[in-house]
């Protein structure tokens, strides 16, 4: 999945020779957690909104230079480590680095968010479906074949958790009759930890992910 075009430059980027000045301002009028720092145009780190309130506005932006994270992504960076990056570091906003770790953008997690819920994983009716098992034992072409077995469509299958030595897998499964996929993978010793209808999923999905929530429903 190609996400390149949601790259926006609408964002500032300052200097580290800057006044505090102009960052408070950025932050006291947008909702973005971060926002990037550079030292003769190159990346330095990211200045944290948590850090707002410590900020003084004839200091220099340098004089925070110890307090910066460091994270970013590159546009080679692949969607689903894109997302990772923003849960890892409770960002909503994530710098893109070209080959010289200059700033060629930034990524909105509502653009990204929007662009994995427009996937058929989302979209297309069916069945969520999470089995879990020992991390020795499974397979996504196991799990593939036996959902096809059942004549069913497997739309999606991604890691959802991993545990001492168990991973849980989540599944976006075409049918709407998950008894016989669920029977199946107890057979093949899955755990089944939740299987339900797509929209009772979503819903789910909407109250437990506090997360998202705190970000893109603000």
């Amino acid at each position: 999945m190609n996400i390149q075009d949601k790259i926006i430059g609408t964002v500032p980027v300052f200097e580290v020779s800057q006044t505090l000045k102009d960052v408070i301002t950025f932050f006291e009028e947008t909702t973005y957690s971060h926002v990037g720092i550079t030292e003769n145009g190159a990346y330095l780190g990211l200045l944290s909104e948590n850090d707002l309130a410590c900020f003084e506005p004839k200091k220099k932006v340098d004089d925070f230079r110890f307090e910066m994270e460091d994270f970013f992504v590159t546009k080679e960076t692949a969607w689903l480590d894109v997302l990772e990056m923003f849960s890892r570091n409770e960002a909503n906003i994530l710098p893109v680095l070209d080959e010289d770790r200059l700033i060629i953008g930034y990524y909105d997690l509502e653009d990204v968010v929007d662009v994995f819920i427009d996937t058929p994983f989302f979209r297309e009716p069916g069945a969520i479906l999470v089995v879990s098992i020992g991390v020795k034992d499974y397979s996504f072409s196991e799990i593939a074949q036996i959902v096809e077995g059942n004549n069913a469509r497997l739309l999606g299958a991604f890691i959802t958790g991993s545990e001492n030595d168990i991973v849980e897998i989540t599944l976006k499964v075409g049918t709407q009759s998950l008894n016989e996929v669920a029977q199946t993978f107890r057979r093949y010793n899955y755990t089944i930890v939740f299987g339900n209808s797509d929209d009772q999923f979503l819903e789910d999905l909407k109250q437990r992910s506090d997360y998202l929530e705190k970000y893109l429903n603000v």
